[in-house]
């Protein structure tokens, strides 16, 4: 399996092969809800601002739900 680190974070590289979603709103998705960092954990770690992440992770979520 290959990996991809950010920070102490480890993402699997087979989570981005799912393209229903852009690889973006897929790392967002997977560090809120496999190490539930807050928006502003994530916005500092990807160096974006809180409001981005939070657009990215509910995009991702409807996307998702309209499937």
């Amino acid at each position: 399996m290959v990996r991809s680190d950010i920070g102490k974070y480890t993402i699997p590289l087979s989570v981005v092969c799912d393209r229903d979603v852009s690889i973006f709103e897929t790392i967002v998705e997977y560090l809120k809800e496999t190490y539930g960092l807050t928006y502003h954990e994530i916005a500092v770690l990807l160096n974006r601002d809180d409001r981005t992440i939070w657009t990215v992770y509910k995009r991702a979520q409807k996307k998702r739900s309209a499937k």
